[in-house]
């Protein structure tokens, strides 16, 4: 029963809790990314380069390689320097990294407003408030 009660203390920790729900938010925030990426900003830039589809972009690494195949036809005859998938992946991330760290400096400006918001005092303990009354006896004698 030992490893049971260990496991039940493990699985319903808070962090894990919040492991959960974050791999969760990051899985949705991922596809959201994404579908900006393929349906809002590659057809711009492909539009301004004249590619419609990145994944087809290709450098042929010997000369009898036509460069008009679609990328599986061409990889099929023989070596090709397949840039445009990673051209995506990379403009992902980049989109990624950049909403992250946008998140992250909004979370840290709140944190710093709460930081310099003046704390009210705490009231006193009903020990302090005690050994004041003490304090203040002893002072009278």
């Amino acid at each position: 029963m030992g490893f049971v009660k260990e496991f039940k203390e493990f699985a319903v920790k808070g962090n894990v809790i919040d492991l959960a729900v974050g791999v969760i938010i990051g899985g949705a925030f991922g596809k959201i990314v994404d579908s900006v990426i393929k349906d809002l900003i590659m057809p711009l830039i492909a539009g301004i380069i004249g590619s419609p589809d990145f994944s087809n972009l290709y450098l042929p690494l010997r000369s009898d390689i036509p460069k008009n195949l679609p990328l599986a036809e061409a990889q099929a005859l023989g070596p090709v320097f397949a840039y445009g998938n990673f051209l995506t992946v990379a403009i992902n991330f980049l989109l990624i990294a950049l909403a992250v760290f946008l998140l992250v400096k909004f979370i840290n400006k709140l944190k710093r407003k709460e930081e310099a918001a003046p704390a009210a005092p705490a009231a006193p303990t009903a020990t302090e408030t005690l050994l004041a009354e003490i304090r203040d006896e002893l002072k009278k004698k």
